[in-house]
């Protein structure tokens, strides 16, 4: 009996380290995907790099005239309601290449395209899906795929104007479709983009259409 006792012993003592071990590769290995990930989805690149975070590369601003129009400072605010981390975060106006700009704030807003305060535009908005660790961009548009038809997205500019948008479409669309920066005739929409999952390959897009306008009252 005091045999079978000490063999059974140290077959649980064996279990039990392989189980530990297990435990360990395998926290190792998520936290290196996610690492690896963010790395992967944190290059803001023109090319069809499926591991590349792929903003379109405008060569015209699609007849969308906004250089004199509106503040000065350019900067919107956004707020996505269905999204956990988008609240008020600042979106500078910038290329799809500032990948300074895509590190230290949740999303950017395309030079090129248009304003809330235009007649007519598409508000190109993109946004990391993981990002990089211990910065703004981190996991901020992770649940772009949470936002769906019927719910609002407010956009407010310097002067504190409030924009409210509602989604009308959800769709996905490869990284050399850069129709989705097109605008509609006679709409102002807003456009979010982020990187499909798991692969990172194509683009998620979420569009919505201007339905408010609220001035800041003074």
């Amino acid at each position: 009996m005091k045999k079978y006792n000490v063999h059974s012993s140290r077959a649980r003592n064996a279990i039990s380290w392989v189980l530990s071990l297990l435990m360990i590769v395998a926290g190792v290995a998520l936290v290196a995907s996610f690492f690896l990930a963010g790395r992967l989805d944190s290059t803001a690149t023109n090319s069809d790099d499926p591991g590349g975070f792929n903003v379109p590369k405008l060569e015209t601003t699609n007849d969308e005239s906004t250089s004199n129009t509106g503040p000065s400072d350019k900067t919107l605010e956004l707020t996505v309601p269905a999204m956990a981390r988008i609240e008020n975060d600042e979106v500078p106006y910038t290329v799809g290449t500032d990948e300074d700009a895509l590190k230290t704030n949740a999303a950017i807003h395309l030079e090129g395209t248009g304003f809330p305060w235009d007649n007519v535009a598409n508000v190109y908005i993109a946004g990391h899906r993981l990002g990089y660790p211990s910065t703004e961009s981190w996991l901020t548009f992770w649940d772009l795929n949470a936002v769906n038809k019927g719910d609002d997205v407010y956009l407010t500019d310097s002067n504190g104007t409030k924009y409210t948008y509602n989604v009308f479409k959800t769709f996905i669309v490869s990284p050399s479709d850069t129709h989705v920066t097109d605008t509609l005739p006679g709409k102002n929409i807003l456009t979010l983009q982020s990187c499909t999952l798991p692969d990172y390959r194509e683009r998620l897009i979420v569009q919505a259409e201007l339905t408010e306008t609220a001035e800041k009252a003074t």
